[in-house]
């Protein structure tokens, strides 16, 4: 297929083109329908300013809404004799329409191009992750309410601290992730921006409309300066890069926790057996490679930010083909951070807690601040008892009995403030999907 920048009949290089079209057009496929989209708006903006005719805008939207159709019903193609997606949905319209097709490029670049269809997808990604996001969420609330008054052992320095529960901790998974949306909030505020008219970074001598585009669009605003619009290449999928990966460290952190509480020397939680994968000599072996894979898997992606900024800091403003690389870079880390949300939101509702676990011997240190704290409300100051009870711990006098333990401050194990929580949540998600 001949490129839509090709002025003669002279092939390029064969090795040439092999390299320089990369893997685009295994990613492409993702970009088509958003490309047709945004091919839809600016037609019908050419039409509306009058630099084509309403009949040829009839014309073109009539081909690209037959070429969307086949894009939704999954049976259009890339074809792999083509630049790219853009060039491929152009030469369609011009095999169908003639000289009328070749007008659609007309006051665009094929940056401004991509530039656009990056942003839409991200846009719609965006949204699955809060979507997935919410079902994890959803689901640790629930298990924070139902495990409550189940204790469990807080650590710090791995070594022992102080009484925690069930319900904390899931409860901190839960909060964390209402951090991790307002994150991708932000994003996708900032990505919410129609680049199209921006042309190849410096607009166009055409009187086009860009409140036409950006409205039929669905966009939020647009990137006004047109150089910026460009700028926001590689600024997009590296402030994206960002969110993931926080929502990612949130996920490794939480299979970390999942793979030391599933061990027999803390034995804290269990999985059905077939959550679990076997050894090859060992045969009583339970080993928790989902949770392994998904604290890997974050950490890959808790990479890509630095990978973003090694690909993008070394340019001056205006479009490189440096950008190219962004796409094999991010969408298949879309791809794996959803999968990782797809696997806890699977396997997390059958997980087993342990009752009883603070009434062995060795986590009896865990109440020392509970025996202080007794000390001061008999008068003691919080230094002397501090004092008196790390006395009796060195001289193994030590003891304390559990009672119920009453804690009932905002965040504690009495007060898990998990209604604030979820309203919290709720209300930044219903933004984010709206």
């Amino acid at each position: 297929m001949k490129k839509i920048w090709q002025k003669d009949d002279n092939a390029t290089n064969i090795l040439v083109n092999k390299f320089t079209v990369g893997k685009d057009l295994d990613f492409d496929e993702r970009l088509a329908k958003y490309d047709v989209k945004g091919s839809m708006a600016h037609c019908k903006m050419l039409a509306e300013v009058g630099i084509i005719s309403n009949e040829e805008s009839k014309q073109m939207l009539t081909v690209l809404e037959e070429i969307l159709k086949d894009i939704e019903n999954g049976t259009f193609e890339i074809d792999k004799n083509a630049e790219d997606i853009h060039s491929q949905v152009e030469s369609i319209l011009i095999e169908k329409l003639g000289d009328t097709g070749k007008k659609i490029h007309t006051a665009r670049s094929r940056n401004d191009q991509v530039l656009l269809d990056i942003k839409l997808y991200l846009l719609d990604e965006i949204r699955e992750i809060t979507t997935l996001t919410d079902e994890l969420f959803q689901i640790l609330i629930k298990l924070a309410d139902q495990h409550k008054d189940v204790l469990l052992p807080g650590y710090t320095h791995l070594q022992i601290a102080m009484p925690s529960s069930f319900g904390l901790w899931f409860g901190a998974y839960a909060e964390s992730l209402l951090d991790d949306v307002e994150m991708l909030f932000s994003v996708k505020n900032i990505i919410n921006k129609n680049p199209l008219g921006s042309a190849a970074g410096y607009g166009s001598s055409f009187p086009i409309d860009r409140e036409s585009t950006t409205y039929n669009l669905g966009f939020q605003s647009m990137n006004y300066n047109s150089v910026y619009a460009q700028m926001t290449r590689g600024k997009s999928e590296k402030m994206l890069s960002m969110a993931m990966a926080t929502l990612a460290g949130t996920l490794g952190k939480f299979a970390y926790d999942v793979c030391l509480y599933l061990s027999q020397n803390f034995d804290f939680i269990s999985f059905p057996k077939e959550f679990t994968t076997g050894s090859s000599i060992m045969p009583h072996k339970k080993n928790p490679d989902i949770f392994e894979l998904v604290r890997a898997r974050c950490n890959r992606i808790q990479s890509l930010p630095s990978e973003f900024i090694l690909l993008t800091n070394n340019l001056p403003s205006g479009y490189h083909r440096d950008m190219q690389l962004t796409k094999e870079i991010l969408f298949p880390a879309i791809d794996s951070l959803k999968e990782c949300l797809e696997i806890l939101n699977y396997t997390l509702p059958n997980i087993q807690v342990k009752d009883g676990i603070l009434e062995d011997e060795k986590y009896q240190y865990l109440f020392s601040v509970e025996k202080i704290n007794e000390e001061v409300k008999k008068g003691s100051s919080f230094r002397d008892a501090y004092v008196k009870v790390g006395q009796d711990i060195e001289n193994n006098g030590f003891d304390f009995e559990i009672k119920n333990l009453n804690h009932t401050h905002q965040g504690s194990i009495g007060n898990l403030c998990l209604d604030k929580i979820e309203y919290q949540f709720n209300k930044l998600k219903n933004k984010l999907l709206g």
